[in-house]
């Protein structure tokens, strides 16, 4: 659907920084409510309220919204329509990394890519001509409605969002009967789309797969959604969708969220971690496993029988107060996620005067800052030397968001974060925990350590004078 993390290399040729579109809309008055992450979700599944959503929808059934609303539906128009396309093409995108041209053919999904830079006169041509459906990946790199839109649902999931735009013409199909790996909203933004969705074969699943059609059986849920119409399913579903005949082309935005974060996920990242740390306290764990347990094809009953005790005492540990670190999914959300929505697309420049002992301050962007505790790469004692690092997602960049990150992004100095020493732990603690705080308040021992401290944030754009 709207896949996230999307793997492969950038086109280099004409590539600058991407700049949004010229996006075919007036003043229309927006039915989505941007004061905060909460209030922007409620809006968006009105009139189904956020705790019934969660409670009988969520990770559970389909949710349809046919809403008749011309307001929502004009709305829903501003954010993509075909016409945006010539706009982008002239700013340069890319067959294989911007959009895919798609169609369903015989249960399959047949890919009909040119090479290289896209032409709007020739992909138009193709579109009226081969009926394939244009799947333009990520337009929220674009597009500033899109980008303040998801920028929110990020901070209200706390997991990365993205989004595919789907425009297939009449009496066509883009995509076979799939299921996808991530939650699915779907907003119909021009003309109208027919849609069959069935049972899962897998609840919930944690991976894209495609699925017979003579293996799924009866569609559990069939319909039509129109301009302003909101419909949702969960991971797993297993779905498909077609333009009608007779009526212009379809185009609807894929909005997901939750890829590869499930319990599973959770444990695989915080399980190393906890049985590092219990291991300093329980010298049985430290024992060494049985000779030749390296060369057996399965392990003995006997061995099952000693890892399912450890894994009684780790649940044991945790339930009496064991501390659980997540580090690598944390880092990747807040390293891979969107910048906070600036208008016009401003760049970020530090806010007012620079803070003194006397001054109150404040986080300015609390959910897009995240602090960690992990070693350095200097020993002390024969041990790695612990630090704090402050990671933010303030110059992370809109035009690579949920395009996979490059060897040299992967390197840079924003997946490393900010360095302090263990001593300025507390002191952090109360800047992101605290709505203000006088800067002489915080909780180090020198005065010097607190002003160098807030400077530091200050300069990085984290923290305002107030």
């Amino acid at each position: 659907m709207a896949m996230p993390k999307k793997v492969g290399k950038r086109p280099t040729e004409n590539v600058g920084n991407v700049t949004p579109f010229k996006q075919s809309k007036t003043e229309t008055p927006s039915p989505l409510n941007f004061e905060s992450p909460p209030s922007l979700f409620e809006s968006l599944i009105s009139p189904i309220g956020v705790k019934m959503f969660f409670q009988d929808y969520w990770e559970q059934k389909p949710l349809l919204l046919q809403r008749s609303d011309a307001s929502v539906a004009a709305y829903y128009q501003t954010l993509f329509q075909l016409a945006d396309m010539k706009d982008l093409c002239s700013k340069g995108i890319f067959y294989g990394w911007d959009i895919n041209f798609c169609r369903s053919v015989d249960g399959k999904k047949k890919v009909l890519n040119k090479e290289g830079r896209v032409n709007y006169t020739q992909l138009k041509k193709d579109f009226d001509k081969n009926k394939a459906t244009i799947q333009f990946h990520q337009p929220q790199r674009f597009n500033d409605e899109l980008w303040k839109i998801q920028e929110k649902l990020e901070c209200f999931f706390g997991s990365l969002v993205g989004s595919n735009v789907y425009i297939t013409p009449p009496a066509s199909q883009g995509l076979p009967p799939h299921y996808d790996d991530v939650e699915v909203f779907i907003l119909q933004l021009e003309g109208e789309k027919h849609w069959k969705l069935y049972n899962p074969t897998v609840p919930l699943a944690h991976e894209y797969s495609l699925e017979s059609e003579n293996q799924i059986g009866k569609p559990t849920h069939e319909f039509t959604l129109k301009p302003g119409d909101l419909l949702y399913f969960p991971r797993g579903t297993i779905h498909q969708a077609d333009t009608p005949a007779g009526i212009q082309h379809s185009t609807h935005l894929t909005i997901s969220t939750y890829q590869k974060n499930s319990w599973a996920d959770f444990l695989l990242d915080v399980m190393p971690g906890l049985v590092f740390d219990c291991m300093k306290g329980d010298v049985a764990i430290r024992a060494g496993i049985p000779r030749r347990i390296m060369l057996e094809a399965n392990p003995s009953k006997n061995a099952k029988n000693q890892l399912s005790r450890f894994l009684r005492s780790l649940a044991e540990q945790l339930e009496n107060g064991q501390e659980l670190k997540s580090i690598a999914m944390k880092k990747d959300f807040i390293t891979s996620r969107l910048p906070p929505y600036q208008e016009n697309s401003c760049e970020l420049m530090p806010d007012g005067n620079l803070p003194k002992l006397s001054d109150r301050v404040t986080v300015a962007v609390k959910d897009h800052v995240m602090m960690l505790v992990e070693p350095t790469e200097e020993m002390v004692d024969m041990k790695p030397e612990m630090a704090v690092f402050l990671f933010h997602s303030l110059k992370n960049k809109r035009d690579i968001h949920m395009m996979g990150r490059e060897e040299e992004e992967e390197d840079s100095g924003q997946c490393k974060g900010l360095r302090f020493p263990l001593s300025h732990q507390d002191a952090l603690i109360q800047l992101l925990t605290s709505e203000s705080i006088l800067v002489q308040d915080l909780k180090l021992d020198k005065d010097a350590d607190k002003l160098n401290l807030t400077l530091s944030l200050w300069t990085e754009c984290l923290i305002q004078v107030i």
